[in-house]
């Protein structure tokens, strides 16, 4: 047909995918970005491996003469879990950190439970105060945005480097895989602490005292000051989520939440509710399509459950009105509202492009996440 999207010759990334593009042979260049991860990052090879133990020694070196040597961020999901594993079958001595915004489900709550007793590790857990966790949820509806849970992402970004810096630790590990999921694109999914706070104070009513948010110099003192380290090793290893899930499972009574980041109901409600259907955003395309680049799904096969419609379950909108506090006829005000994005707020991103060759710096150094510099540090392309 004429009016069909063109969609990568690899992967199911269409044109509606926000700064795509096409090379000579139909692959977008979000595949040609995992390409050269890969080869930079020497993903599951011995050299990728030799480079990851070489980290290793460094944060065990680091941390000798402290009661944990590294801090792992824990969500509940199947990344998080597998790597407290590993990071224990790796002879480290890790802190286990958890950012609660309240909306936890009871399986992702279990999850942290079972794993870090299982493995005998510490947790440090910040609970945000619930009247203002809904208040900032309240506050993105109302500005129509698409990044409804991007406060989670800020506070436990925050809450990482916090409790690394309040028990002196060097290095904080999270469990990205890039080959597993991908780098989201930006265009329609973009988060800052500035961003939260001007959205906030727009919208918002309640003052917040126990949200971490980042301001822009309290990341710089983070990196700079504190001279934190943030590593991403499955970048660096063959990971299979499902190979993950059959262990933790074994090793520990793990449970599986039934989907990409669907451990959280404020997440779920962004995945599966909020973005398909007032921002037309189906969020499962990063997931099929980080699973067809690595042959474990076939591009047809990823397509048609990709063309299978959205099941929204109707007891978490209800659970989303009652804990907003919105009426029927105001979640339906709200949904069908004004589409704004991260542009039409203040954020850090024309600084974070200004001082691009500084994060290029820190990401090399790992400081920051090499997806951070890929993400946010690079004028974006406007997309319908």
């Amino acid at each position: 047909m004429m009016n069909e999207p063109q969609i990568c010759s690899r992967c199911i990334y269409d044109q509606g995918v926000p700064g795509i593009s096409f090379d000579g042979e139909g692959i977008c260049n979000y595949c040609r970005q995992v390409e050269l991860l890969e080869q930079q990052y020497s993903t599951g090879k011995p050299e990728g491996l030799r480079r990851l133990q070489v980290l290793l020694a460094q944060i065990k070196k680091a941390g000798s003469t402290n009661k944990y040597d590294c801090v792992v961020g824990v969500s509940g999901g199947t990344d998080s879990s597998y790597l407290l594993v590993k990071a224990i079958e790796w002879g480290l001595r890790p802190l286990a950190v958890h950012y609660d915004n309240t909306w936890n489900t009871a399986i992702a709550t279990e999850n942290i439970r079972k794993v870090t007793a299982a493995l005998k590790v510490d947790l440090f857990t910040h609970v945000i105060d619930n009247r203002e966790s809904e208040d900032i949820f309240r506050a993105f509806l109302r500005a129509g945005v698409p990044e409804f849970d991007a406060s989670t992402d800020i506070g436990f970004a925050q809450t990482l480097r916090v409790a690394a810096a309040k028990y002196g630790i060097g290095y904080i590990l999270e469990g990205h895989s890039f080959k597993a999921e991908g780098i989201t694109p930006v265009g329609k999914n973009y988060f800052d602490g500035r961003y939260i706070l001007d959205i906030h104070r727009k919208y918002g009513s309640v003052k917040l005292k126990t949200f971490p948010n980042m301001t822009f110099w309290g990341f710089m003192k983070w990196l700079l000051i504190y001279r934190q380290s943030f590593i991403r090793p499955l970048w660096y290893i063959d990971y299979s989520k499902s190979a993950a899930r059959a262990m933790l499972s074994e090793m520990t009574g793990w449970q599986y939440y039934g989907g990409h980041h669907l451990e959280n109901r404020a997440t779920c409600f962004l995945h599966t509710v909020y973005n398909p259907q007032k921002f037309a955003l189906d969020h499962r395309n990063l997931a099929l399509a980080a699973e067809v680049r690595a042959g474990l799904i076939s591009r047809d096969e990823a397509l048609r459950q990709y063309r299978m419609p959205l099941a929204p379950d109707p007891e978490l909108v209800a659970y989303v009105k009652k804990r907003l506090s919105l009426s029927d006829p105001e979640y339906e005000q709200l949904m069908q509202g004004p589409r704004r994005s991260f542009r039409d707020f203040k954020t850090y991103k024309t600084r974070f492009e200004r001082l691009r060759p500084m994060f290029f710096l820190l990401a090399k150094a790992n400081r920051v996440p090499m997806s951070f510099y890929l993400k946010y540090c690079f004028p974006i392309k406007e997309t319908a």
